[in-house]
């Protein structure tokens, strides 16, 4: 789903309605209870004290890992950790926490992508090499920040009841070796795998095909719970949820025709299968 490949603009993130300076505050005030100076709570929790000023200021987003060791060893009684879900938006570009919130709460999800693999599909190795590659490049805090965010999106999978995905992804994005041959291995290793789980299929688009419906480029079909459909599509930072009813029944006419063009998910899982003995 958007910011897949990570167009996002440097920098720090953009504060979520202040949620990282309200956290920031609570954290700073804990800090001050337990009677910790920075560098020693930095110890205690595996990060500089230069980070903890940063988490502390609103500059950087602390990941869900820190902020539960630290809930437990500031005796927050919960507090910092009711801030987590909110917290974890802020990790995504301004243009993508909408889509991001609704993708969580997704029952369906049913994703084209023809530039790179699907950010719910991605490895941390393959999500690490596509946001380096961004120019203007992202300092290192950033590229950690949106890997972080990337891969939290992944529990997706792990929610009850588990919401249903599907995926078409062009055949070229399989051969494109971002990262490296080694990425691109443990990448088509972890697609197979996730392709063979009972509520998600995974179709590809060869490229011999001589119909293709989606060279308009990559969208996202989404279905929440109270059954409201949505469409997401992305460009260049640029992005758009769409409500109105034409728009995303056009895009879900255009999804079923990617997917009676694909292969199926028994061939396309072959074909992942092949293409591993040949990286």
């Amino acid at each position: 789903m958007g910011s897949d490949v990570g167009t996002e603009p440097p920098g720090p993130p953009e504060p979520d309605s202040g949620i990282l300076r309200v956290f920031g505050r609570q954290l700073k005030r804990f800090r001050l209870r337990a009677g910790l100076e920075r560098a020693e709570f930095g110890a205690r929790t595996g990060y500089s004290a230069s980070t903890i000023a940063a988490f502390e200021q609103g500059r950087r987003v602390p990941p869900p890992r820190f902020i539960d060791v630290a809930d437990g060893l500031l005796d927050a009684g919960g507090i910092l950790q009711e801030m987590k879900e909110e917290v974890a938006r802020a990790q995504y570009p301004a243009f993508f926490r909408d889509a991001a919130r609704l993708e969580a709460e997704a029952v369906e999800l049913h994703v084209y992508a023809n530039q790179a693999v699907p950010g719910l599909l991605q490895t941390r190795e393959y999500a690490q090499a596509v946001f380096r590659m961004m120019r203007p490049p992202l300092d290192d805090a950033t590229v950690d920040e949106r890997v972080e965010g990337r891969i939290s999106r992944q529990g997706f999978f792990t929610r009850r009841p588990t919401p249903l995905a599907t995926f078409v992804i062009d055949e070229s994005v399989l051969k494109r070796p971002i990262g490296g041959h080694q990425v691109l291995r443990g990448q088509l290793e972890h697609l197979l795998l996730t392709g063979h789980t009972r509520t998600v299929d995974v179709q590809i688009m060869p490229l011999d095909r001589e119909e293709n419906a989606g060279l308009a480029g990559p969208f996202t079909l989404i279905e929440t719970g109270d059954g409201q459909r949505i469409a997401y599509v992305e460009v260049q930072s640029a992005s758009r949820l769409l409500t109105e009813r034409a728009s995303v029944r056009s895009l879900e006419t255009k999804y079923s025709s990617l997917r009676a063009q694909a292969l199926t998910p028994h061939e396309s899982m072959a074909y992942v299968e092949k293409l591993l003995g040949e990286v």
